[in-house]
């Protein structure tokens, strides 16, 4: 792979990454190679989780230092635009964020959430798990060590 891999991450992995540190989510935020994106919906998002969840804001912090974050405007214009592609509308912030910083993969655990083949065919983003993308990282020789 020539350059870093554009991703962007959707909260439930980020908020995974925070909570173990042996999982996939983890190794891939930590992973100095992979353009990681946010958006600044999401960014909101984790705040109501981590809160939520009691995580510490310090570790957050951290943690938020290693994304660009993506600036999404209108949500009510978002949910419209982007609901053919998601099962929920309130998940079409994510691919929205995606779309906008033009990332090649996506990544959840929530794949039910999003139509993959229609989103695909219409923006070449590839939708995955955290394994199953360090999975695919790994089949290129610098990935190996992970």
């Amino acid at each position: 792979m020539n350059s870093k891999p554009k991703v962007f991450f959707d909260s439930d992995v980020v908020i995974s990454s925070l909570i173990s540190t042996t999982g996939a989510s983890y190794l891939l935020l930590d992973n100095k190679d992979i353009s990681k994106n946010i958006s600044n919906f999401s960014l909101k998002e984790l705040n109501i989780v981590i809160d939520r969840l009691k995580i510490p804001k310090s570790k957050f912090k951290i943690s938020a230092r290693k994304f660009n974050i993506i600036k999404l405007d209108n949500f009510d214009k978002i949910k419209e635009k982007f609901a053919y592609y998601v099962v929920d509308k309130g998940d079409a912030h994510i691919l929205a964020g995606a779309v906008k910083a033009k990332c090649r993969f996506l990544i959840s655990y929530n794949l039910k959430h999003f139509k993959l083949v229609k989103i695909k065919r219409d923006f070449d983003i590839n939708i995955l798990t955290p394994g199953s993308l360090l999975q695919y990282l790994r089949s290129f020789d610098i990935w190996n060590t992970y």
